[in-house]
């Protein structure tokens, strides 16, 4: 697909904006002579394309290699700065008109202190396009056109080049051109620009039906379907609707297509990321492909950018690739997010969230351990968080405000949160990445991801002997470190000649030793996997190949996989084996935990139970005697 794209021709006509990062660092500020106030010293400063510059600049790193910008600037250095930025990015900025009186720049400068954005300053709010700007800008358009394969149309500002009578003339020249495809994301103006396909959010969607929705408030999926249609038929022409997290809906003659957002476990910054979809969709209509296709592609370009911090990030064809050979979705957010949605089998606390249509003939379970089956290990989080905050902070650990406490505490638990069930050695690279970013430890004194997991290991180690201590001295039983009935449901799996695989993302001989102390490894026979100290290979994932191996692709129905983390659902999921969340209350060992019961449906699971107290009847669903 991306080598088809670099061929394509495209126009973005719209309003070009520049943001500018400014890095403040108050240690060298000084008093000014000339007002007494404390100035306000940059350290560093960064500048990246905005708007219409945004979406031409996720083009060209794309590699569509004849990107051509029709804009206006004013004559001013953030107009120079601009146009030098396009310029090296490979943009063709012959048609970037300066209009010399009544505008500037489009900029949005971000002051920036100890990582905190501070007020913006903006510039270009009292521009106003000359009718003269404005049919040069439509001529040049005309004079291009046939050239290229499809024209953008941004509009970002009301103080922007899409004044009412640029607007009439944009029109008039979207009529002309009845085989070509235009593309209009406009804030303000997108019932307007007729005869052309539509980008929009949820948000924005809503509005043009009647609707007006608070900035933070979620439109469910059931009206976002509905506005679709409504615009659909209002408009006759395509159109896409983005949903955040939620990802994305398309519609065409052909009916809604619905993409899925992407589960992001790394620290996300949001700006740009509508600009980055509607690149992809634009570069995929462009060479050819259905809207399906183009969402999906816009999906993975948002999904790359929004990984990058204090930039209006881009993604190139290699980023894409790798977010995109294999994704994690989100599934089913509106389910997960809201428990009275719950669909329960027969009066049980069993919940479907996917039914299958034909009898299954399982012969291969996978379970997780820890909160599956064990817990032993409940109240890892408990350990991790604290020892994540203590070499985040470093040695402002005992001074640091409540301000900034709350802030890494925040940030530590989102983590832990989105990395259950992931490997440990990947939860203290991220761990690494977080003590950089915020920057209180110095270089030489910051550990690996090996270092910082021995940390955790040994307070963690120190809880599990005291609990294995106890069991061997008769204090406690297995079942007080077990969920409910999960070794008898073992058995029962086991009797009926299902072949059992146990996996962890901790480490391998832990699992292995766990296992045998709480007395069910016998029944894996020897097929218990756990983490190798090897971060470039997923256990979880590792261990669903190898079964895949075993028994071909085409049979991945046999496959059940049991787990209160997200890894093993989503992969099971991805390989179209059945997947049962357990949401496990693990300090309580039975009943719901609705934190991992949303974790779960949005992995991908087909069933949630809390524990294994209704077996019988889960195995019944299974078709397992």
């Amino acid at each position: 697909m991306i080598d088809k794209i670099k061929s394509v021709k495209i126009a973005v006509i719209g309003d070009y904006c520049l943001d500018a990062y400014w890095f403040i660092d108050e240690s060298r500020s000084e008093i000014s002579v000339e007002t007494g106030k404390a100035t306000m010293p940059v350290d560093s400063q960064k500048y990246s394309l905005g708007g219409a510059g945004n979406v031409a600049n996720n083009l060209a790193a794309m590699d569509v290699k004849d990107i051509r910008a029709f804009g206006v600037v004013g004559n001013d250095p953030f107009g120079a700065e601009m146009t030098d930025i396009m310029k090296k990015t490979g943009i063709r900025t012959e048609n970037l008109i300066v209009q010399e009186d009544n505008w500037s720049t489009h900029v949005y400068i971000k002051p920036y202190i100890d990582g905190t954005e501070q007020s913006r300053i903006d510039f270009g709010n009292y521009n106003i396009l000359s009718n003269e700007t404005a049919d040069r800008l439509i001529n040049n358009l005309r004079n291009e056109i046939n050239e290229t394969v499809l024209v953008i149309i941004n509009q970002q500002v009301l103080t922007g080049i899409h004044t009412e009578y640029f607007r009439q003339k944009l029109v008039e020249v979207i009529a002309s051109y009845p085989g070509k495809t235009f593309i209009a994301d406009s804030r303000n103006y997108t019932d307007f620009y007729e005869g052309a396909y539509r980008k929009m959010n949820d948000l924005e969607a809503a509005f043009l039906c009647g609707s007006e929705k608070g900035a933070d408030e979620i439109v469910p999926y059931s009206e976002v379907k509905d506005t679709a249609e409504r615009l659909y038929q209002r408009y006759g022409k395509p159109l896409f609707i983005t949903r955040g997290i939620r990802g994305s809906l398309a519609i065409d003659e052909k009916g809604i297509v619905e993409t899925p957002g992407l589960m992001i476990l790394s620290q996300v910054d949001t700006v740009g990321a509508g600009d980055s979809y509607l690149a992809g969709v634009a570069a995929a209509l462009a060479a050819g492909y259905d809207i399906d296709i183009a969402a999906e592609l816009g999906t993975y370009v948002a999904g790359v950018t929004v990984q990058k911090l204090f930039q209006t990030g881009t993604a190139s064809p290699e980023e894409i690739f790798s977010i995109g050979h294999d994704p994690d979705y989100i599934y089913h957010p509106e389910m997960a997010e809201d428990i009275r949605q719950a669909c329960y089998y027969e009066n049980t606390e069993i919940e479907i969230i996917n039914s299958w249509g034909k009898k299954l003939k399982i012969g291969h379970a996978i379970f997780d351990n820890d909160g599956t089956i064990s817990t032993l290990r409940e109240g890892w989080e408990l350990i991790m968080a604290p020892m994540m905050i203590k070499a985040i902070l470093g040695n402002k650990y005992s001074e640091a405000d409540e301000s900034l406490y709350n802030k890494v505490n925040t940030r530590v638990n989102d983590c832990i949160n989105k990395t259950t069930g992931v490997q440990t050695l990947i939860q203290m690279k991220i761990l690494l990445e977080m003590i950089k970013e915020f920057g209180f430890v110095p270089g030489n004194q910051i550990l690996d991801e090996s270092g910082y997991k021995e940390i955790y290991n040994a307070e963690l180690m120190k809880m599990v002997k005291k609990r294995e201590e106890k069991l061997l001295q008769g204090e406690l039983v297995i079942e007080d470190l077990t969920i409910k009935n999960s070794v008898p449901f073992l058995k029962r799996l086991y009797e009926n000649g299902i072949k059992l695989y146990l996996t962890s993302g901790t480490d391998e001989a832990d699992v292995k030793h766990e296992a045998s102390v709480l007395g069910y490894d016998y029944l894996f026979e020897g097929r218990i996997y756990g983490a190798v100290g090897d971060m470039t290979r997923e256990v979880k994932k590792f261990v669903l190949d190898r079964i895949l191996d075993t028994i071909g692709e085409s049979e991945s129905e046999k496959i059940v996989t049991f787990g209160d983390g997200p890894v093993e659902i989503r992969e099971t999921h991805k390989r179209g084996g059945i997947t049962v969340g357990i949401a496990s209350n693990e300090l309580r060992r039975y009943g719901l935990n609705e934190i991992k019961r949303t974790r779960l449906i949005k992995a991908g699971a087909d069933i949630i139970v809390p524990d294994f107290s209704q077996s019988d009847v889960l195995l019944g669903l299974l078709n397992i005697k």
